[in-house]
């Protein structure tokens, strides 16, 4: 069973005895009756008390910093994967327009001095 279904069935029975403890005062006598009712306050009390000692505090801290780290490890890929996207083309765009820009100048300056060269 799940411990949040067997925390409210508990909480359930204890309601459950406190209704009893209540019709024991009308029913049979009223001494009784708050006996049986404090009797179902202190073993309440009980398990109130046993079910926050056994309470994590710290849980909500750690699932909260969790999300936290996942969620920000998720933006910080998409934007440095983004960043380096747009990096890398310029990069490479200015390299390949200068590379090719320098091969035709070259080829232009070779043509245009082997044309020179051979009409002389």
């Amino acid at each position: 069973m799940h411990p949040a279904r067997v925390d409210s069935l508990v909480d359930l029975a204890y309601g459950v005895l406190i209704l009893a403890a209540i019709v024991l005062m009308v029913v049979v006598t009223t001494r009784v009756g708050i006996a049986f009712g404090i009797g179902v306050f202190l073993a309440y009390a009980t398990h109130v008390v046993w079910k926050m000692a056994r309470y994590d505090p710290e849980w909500m801290t750690r699932e909260v910093a969790q999300q936290v780290e996942d969620e920000l490890s998720e933006e910080v890929t998409a934007a440095v994967s983004e960043e380096m996207t747009e990096t890398v083309e310029e990069a490479v765009s200015k390299e390949v327009t200068g590379a090719v820009e320098d091969t035709v100048e070259e080829t232009v300056e070779k043509a245009v001095k082997d044309a020179t060269d051979a009409e002389s």
